[in-house]
C-alpha cells in the first residue's frame, strides 16, 4: 500500500524531531550539568533525564520543535546542521525556562506526565531554575557561535524573551475578566508563542550566514507557525486526550480565555451567552463537558481550527522556495495536525 502524503509528512516530522533532540542533547546536558546543586538536579528532572532523586529513568521528553526549527531553517538556507546546534540548544533552554514559569502562573501540577518542578521543590526554586536556564541560553550562544553571529543571536533571543513576557502579561490580564476579542487574543499569542518560534527560525538563518531578507522571511515563517501552534494548543486544552498530552485538559475548568472560548463568547449566539454565564460563576462549579459543547456549538472550535490553518498557509507563503525547505514544510504539516 502506498503511504499517504499526510502519513509520510508526519513520519518525516517525527524523524526530524528525534534527530535534532539527539544532536542537541549533549549541549543541553553539558549546560545543565554546569549548574550548582540543586539546580542541576532540578533541571535534569524537568528535562526528563532522571527522577527527583537523580536516578536515570526514561521519561517523556519535550518535542524539541523549536530547536528543530532552528536546525531546519539553517539547512534550508544552505548550511549543515552543525553551525546551528548552539542556537538550537539555546532556544530549547529558553523554551523550558518559560515552561517552568508558566506552570507556576497557571498552577499546573503536571508536566510531561509527572509532577511539575514547583510541586516537588517549591515555587521559589522552580522560578530560580527558570532564571538559570535563561542565563544558560545566553552563555551557550556566546560560547558556541562566532563573535559577530553570537552578538546578533543574543540580541534577537533576548528581544524575543521581552516580547514573550509582554505576551504572557496580556494573557494573565485576560484571566482577570473583561471583554477579549479574537484580534486582541491573536496579538497576545504572537508575543507569547510566535515570538520564540520566529526567533528560532531567524537564528537558524543567522547561523547559516543568510542575508537580512532571508533572515526576516524565516522569522515570519516561524512567527506564523507559532501562532498556528498556539491555536492548536488551545484546541487541545479543551478536547485533547490527557493520556496523550501528559497533562489534564483543564482550560475550561479554570476559565482560561483560550481562542475557542474567546471566539465562542464573541459569537453573538445563545450558546455563547450561556458560556459567558458559566464563566461568570465559581470555577469549582464548572460543568466542563457542557462548556465544551457550548464552545463547539457557538463555533469556537471551528474558528480556532480555521485560524490555525490560515496561519500555516501564511507561514508557507513566507518561504521564498518551499521546495528547498522540505523539512520546514514537514514541521509545518505536523503543527497543523498535532494532537499533543
Amino acid at each position: 500500500m502506498v503511504e499517504s502524503t499526510s502519513a509520510a509528512t508526519s513520519r518525516r516530522a517525527t524523524e526530524i524531531l528525534t534527530s535534532v533532540r539527539k544532536m542537541c542533547d549533549p549541549l543541553l546536558r553539558e549546560a545543565v550539568s554546569s549548574l550548582p546543586e540543586p539546580l542541576c538536579l532540578m533541571g535534569g528532572y524537568h528535562l526528563g533525564w532522571w527522577d527527583a532523586e537523580g536516578t536515570a529513568t526514561p521519561q517523556p521528553a519535550g518535542k524539541a520543535l523549536r530547536p528543530a526549527l532552528t536546525v531546519c531553517a539553517a539547512v534550508a538556507c544552505g548550511a549543515t546542521s552543525r553551525p546551528a546546534l548552539a542556537a538550537a540548544a539555546a532556544v530549547e533552554l529558553v523554551h523550558n525556562f518559560t515552561l517552568l514559569h508558566d506552570d507556576i502562573m497557571d498552577v499546573d501540577q503536571v508536566r510531561r506526565g509527572r509532577p511539575a518542578v514547583w510541586t516537588v521543590w517549591g515555587i521559589a526554586d522552580a522560578m530560580l531554575l527558570g532564571d538559570a536556564l535563561h542565563a544558560l541560553a545566553a552563555r551557550v550562544l556566546v560560547t558556541g557561535l562566532p563573535g559577530r553571529t553570537a552578538t546578533a543571536a543574543v540580541a534577537r533571543l533576548e528581544t524575543a524573551v521581552i516580547e514573550m513576557c509582554h505576551g504572557q502579561h496580556k494573557d494573565c490580564q485576560f484571566r482577570s475578566g473583561g471583554h477579549v476579542d479574537v484580534e486582541e487574543y491573536t496579538r497576545m499569542a504572537m508575543g507569547k508563542t510566535g515570538a520564540l518560534m520566529g526567533c528560532a527560525c531567524a537564528l537558524g538563518a543567522l547561523c547559516a550566514q543568510a542575508d537580512l531578507a532571508t533572515v526576516a522571511a524565516m522569522e515570519t515563517f516561524g512567527r506564523e507557525l507559532g501562532m498556528a501552534f498556539q491555536f492548536v494548543d488551545d484546541l487541545i486544552g479543551i478536547w485533547g486526550d490527557p493520556d496523550v498530552t501528559g497533562k489534564p485538559t483543564s482550560d475550561l475548568a479554570r476559565h482560561t480565555m483560550s481562542l475557542p472560548v474567546v471566539a465562542a463568547l464573541g459569537s453573538g449566539t445563545e450558546a455563547g451567552a450561556e458560556l459567558a454565564t458559566m464563566y461568570g460563576l465559581d470555577p469549582d462549579s464548572m460543568d466542563t463537558a457542557r462548556a465544551a459543547a457550548l464552545v463547539e456549538s457557538a463555533g469556537g472550535r471551528q474558528c480556532a481550527q480555521q485560524l490555525a490553518d490560515d496561519r500555516v498557509r501564511a507561514a508557507i507563503a513566507a518561504l521564498a522556495d518551499p521546495a528547498a525547505a522540505a523539512d520546514l514544510m514537514a514541521l509545518a504539516g505536523m503543527v497543523s495536525r498535532r494532537n499533543h
